[in-house]
């Protein structure tokens, strides 16, 4: 019974982690869409707007997802009071990002500002670790600075690109930001998917939509409307809903340095869509990729060690005195042990166990 329980647990916690490495990877291929398909529609949207536009189709998208979803699929709670300061914190921080990544790129360059948007993954894991207590594994970090190596060769375009001034310090600003935004939805992944989403779409898309009109950006025409909110539900909609729902198992520094895939899978679209040549950098930044996203995968699916718990119950019935043992393995990985973790019994088993002791009694 010991090792029937043993392999289930197991079996359990592997499919539940590879299930997060899908939906992580399938995040990054849903917002890689948004890189060419924005660039088409900013001809007739102001960036501000857009950037509204996106979060508004995100939140309004979900909103209504929500509506067709079974009762049963309802599985996590609902934000309470106490996720309150997570909220504020992702939401304020979504909004303030990409105001400090347009003053980046106003005052400097479009491949600085690529360039050191990389600056996220590290970012986002640095603050997991020291301000979350995210324990995180040497294998990870490894992972973490293949692929960062990959996302700098990815947009790199020489020395003279690079300018480290006051446009260059407002982008970094950007990705400190939005590595805290990650690690203030990693707290609060576990409650309901749907409600995190909606008040992620709307409430930063509010806030994007009153920075676009302080900077005097127009509403552009009711079917540019349409086509950035369909695009905002598909790239940042069903990306933010399967990251959060990745961001259970996997962690926020994990989780990111899956994400960080979406500027190979965006490059691969603007060779399709807009004929752009595929350089020797990207297949050289391709082979770095495949080398951190393998050593995350393995460091995801191994099982570091495991405990195997023993209670036993004794209880008084009809005169007799009568015992039943529960057994339970305990598995998880070290750099998860701040969080709080669940048992899975196998109750039914133990049960007939117990009665069919009762009756031998």
């Amino acid at each position: 019974r010991k090792d029937i329980i043993l392999v289930m647990s197991e079996e359990f916690d592997s499919r539940n982690k590879l299930r997060s490495v899908v939906l992580a990877l399938l995040a990054a291929v849903a917002y890689s869409v948004s890189v060419p398909f924005s660039k088409i529609l900013l001809d007739h949207v102001g960036p501000s707007a857009m950037a509204a536009l996106l979060y508004l189709g995100a939140g309004i998208g979900v909103g209504l997802m929500s509506l067709f979803r079974n009762k049963s699929e309802k599985t996590a709670d609902n934000l309470s009071k106490k996720d309150l300061p997570f909220v504020i914190g992702m939401i304020v921080l979504d909004i303030a990002a990409p105001v400090f990544l347009m003053f980046g790129i106003d005052m400097g360059t479009s491949s600085n500002a690529s360039l050191l948007g990389n600056f996220e993954i590290v970012a986002t894991s640095v603050i997991a670790l020291f301000v979350f207590k995210e324990m995180i594994s040497k294998r990870l970090w490894i992972a973490i600075i293949f692929i960062t190596l990959a996302s700098v060769v990815l947009s790199f375009e020489g020395f003279d690109s690079f300018d480290l001034s006051y446009g260059s310090l407002f982008v970094l600003l950007a990705m400190v930001c939005w590595g805290f935004e990650n690690n203030c939805t990693r707290k609060i992944s576990s409650k309901d998917t749907y409600e995190i989403v909606m008040l992620k779409g709307v409430f930063s898309g509010i806030g994007a939509l009153i920075i676009a009109f302080i900077r005097h950006e127009g509403l552009p025409e009711i079917r540019f409307i349409a086509l950035a909110m369909l695009l905002g539900f598909v790239s940042y909609g069903l990306s933010i809903f399967m990251y959060v729902r990745a961001q259970r198992i996997l962690g926020a520094a994990k989780t990111s340095a899956y994400y960080a895939v979406n500027p190979f899978i965006g490059a691969v679209l603007a060779f399709f869509i807009f004929k752009e040549d595929l350089s020797i950098s990207f297949f050289i930044a391709l082979l770095f990729m495949i080398i951190g996203a393998v050593l995350a995968i393995i460091d995801t699916l191994v099982r570091n060690h495991s405990h195997l718990h023993q209670h036993t119950f004794v209880h008084v019935h009809d005169g007799y005195r009568h015992s039943h043992t529960i057994i339970h393995d305990h598995g998880h990985d070290h750099y998860w042990i701040d969080e709080k973790h669940g048992h899975h019994h196998s109750h039914e088993e133990l049960e007939e166990e117990a009665e069919a002791q009762h009756h031998h009694s």
